[in-house]
């Protein structure tokens, strides 16, 4: 853990880093952030000074210092760093999950025996020694450029067979399975990313993914802890949220832009979910330190 917060502290500072890991993140902050949204990809993010919560719903993840947050299908979260300070700021690291990889690795292991996942598609651990010390020689590989190309890809897939074994294994393991409610939700989702400013009948959804509506609707809730419509209004004001940050005079323009005809029922919906009216929000968000990752 020394070691993983030195070399993230060294990083996200700013060093020279001419070969980077394609998709790794790292990042830190002295300050509590303000609570952001975001729609989250399959990804590991592991935090190894402070504090972070993201949100799904009505469903709170905290997760400090030796722990990871595990999403494995597109979620609209919202997260804030929820405990830094000038002297232990914020450290983590994040890579993306790749469910080809997933796949692979679950044929040449065989079959494995183990209870199915069957809570939201995100979850929060404790980080075990062999996963923190496979995250700490990925950042090692970047004090040598050229071993980057060479030994990042059987790093990054014991990253992935580490979270395959560990107590999340269930919920990982169903990335790589084609006919698990994980990748139909997920091919749910994909299509309300596509067509989120519009009018969604869940009857086209189901048919989409080949599901009956009560089916699709009960996968759906189980995943994302919401139903598709309401994913869909997630969707919206998140989107929303970002474009007033730029815009913030602008709110019935942002609001027809991400689907809504009525700008009363924009500012309502929105205030309900943010706890202010848009513009207000907006100019807020302006005036204080906001981090987005």
């Amino acid at each position: 853990m020394d070691e993983l917060r030195r070399r993230i502290a060294r990083l996200a500072a700013g060093s020279p880093r001419p070969v980077w890991v394609e998709g790794m993140q790292v990042f830190s902050t002295e300050r509590v952030t303000e609570p952001l949204g975001t729609v989250a990809e399959p990804a590991l993010a592991l935090v190894a000074q402070g504090t972070k919560r993201s949100v799904l719903g009505d469903l709170i993840f905290d997760y400090h210092a030796g722990q990871y947050l595990v999403v494995t299908v597109d979620l609209p979260l919202v997260s804030q760093i929820s405990q830094a300070t000038p002297t232990e700021p914020f450290l983590g690291f994040g890579l993306p999950l790749q469910p080809a990889l997933i796949a692979q690795l679950l044929i040449e292991a065989g079959p494995a025996i183990g209870r199915p996942h069957d809570g939201p598609g995100i979850a929060t651990s404790d980080a075990d020694d062999k996963l923190l010390e496979a995250v700490v020689r990925l950042l090692r590989l970047l004090d040598e450029p050229r071993d980057v190309p060479v030994l990042a890809p059987s790093v990054r897939r014991e990253i992935h067979w580490r979270l395959l074994n560990g107590p999340q294994a269930a919920l990982v393991r169903q990335i790589g399975l084609a006919d698990s409610r994980l990748t139909v939700v997920a091919r749910a989702i994909e299509w309300i990313k596509t067509h989120y400013d519009r009018v969604i009948r869940v009857d086209d959804l189901a048919d989409h993914v080949g599901l009956s509506v009560s089916s699709l609707n009960r996968h759906f809730r189980a995943v994302t802890a919401m139903s598709p419509v309401q994913y869909q209004k997630h969707l919206r004001l998140q989107k929303a949220r970002i474009q007033l940050i730029a815009a913030p005079h602008d709110v019935a323009a942002v609001g027809y832009a991400v689907g809504y005809d009525s700008p009363s029922q924009f500012s309502r919906e929105y205030r309900r979910m943010f706890g202010a009216p848009p513009g207000q929000d907006a100019a807020r968000l302006q005036g204080m330190a906001t981090v987005q990752e």
